[in-house]
């Protein structure tokens, strides 16, 4: 059985949550799967204050006391992750930016690998598919396995061609969201991926020491050692890539120096 957990980011239980609650039952549909819908307006969670606490000393010790760490366990608990956002003013809601600038740290201590994720947005106009895209990027920087999240459009009232063309939308994504999460969970990383990764580990190396959770937190992960964030077979042109990649940024880190 396979679990579930979807962030919906807005308030009411219209159109985005029906777009959520739509993909989430054909995705159910495919397999064994439970799922959680989770409205972050339901839950207490501060705005950043940019203390950068949660990156020099850890986590533990932000300023905020909301509920993030029970958000953090209900992904942690998860096989797969959803976010669900409605299209505000060209961007996500604001409830789901306050979401993601509170998962911050992992962005510099990723930790969700082997767990798939993808995104829905819905719009009334125009300007979504950027929302996906950079919801995609945050997939990856967080560790996810990402699907390309998915767009809908759709007006108040919805028209009944708007509900046929969004359950179509919604019925191949949940197929495509299923197979990921069928795959063997922590796949061998593409060359973007290698790079981000070893270009990370180089500029922790340089700039950060022992003071710095970031850097325990590495050292503590044995990254600086390894090839990847977890154990997987690169082949030789991957593991030839990664000591490029490696060469590259010490030599960025001297000139930066110097």
């Amino acid at each position: 059985m396979k679990k579930v957990v979807t962030f919906v980011g807005s308030a009411r239980k219209r159109l985005t949550y029906y777009a959520a609650c739509q993909f989430l039952e054909k995705l159910q549909s495919l397999g064994e799967v439970e799922y959680e819908i989770v409205q972050l307006s339901q839950y207490h969670l501060g705005t950043c204050k940019g203390c950068k606490r949660c990156f020099e000393e850890g986590e533990e010790f932000c300023p905020l006391k909301d509920d993030r760490d029970a958000l953090i366990e209900k992904i942690m608990g998860s096989d797969g992750v959803v976010i669900a956002t409605p299209n505000y003013s060209f961007q996500v809601s604001g409830i789901t930016k306050i979401f993601l600038d509170r998962l911050g740290f992992v962005f510099h201590r990723p930790r969700f690998f082997g767990k798939a994720f993808t995104n829905i947005v819905v719009q009334g106009i125009m300007g979504g598919n950027r929302i996906v895209s950079y919801l995609d990027f945050i997939g990856n920087a967080l560790g996810f396995n990402t699907v390309p999240g998915c767009c809908v459009t759709a007006c108040e009232p919805m028209t009944e061609k708007e509900k046929q063309k969004i359950d179509k939308t919604l019925a191949e994504h949940s197929g495509r969201f299923y197979d990921r999460l069928m795959k063997p969970a922590y796949a061998v990383p593409s060359l973007l991926k290698l790079w981000a990764f070893r270009m990370g580990r180089s500029r922790i190396k340089v700039m950060l020491d022992d003071s710095n959770r970031d850097y325990r937190y590495w050292k503590e992960k044995g990254w600086f050692q390894s090839d990847y964030y977890y154990a997987t077979p690169l082949g030789l042109l991957k593991k030839a890539a990664g000591s490029l990649f490696d060469s590259v940024e010490a030599r960025r880190g001297r000139m930066r120096e110097s």
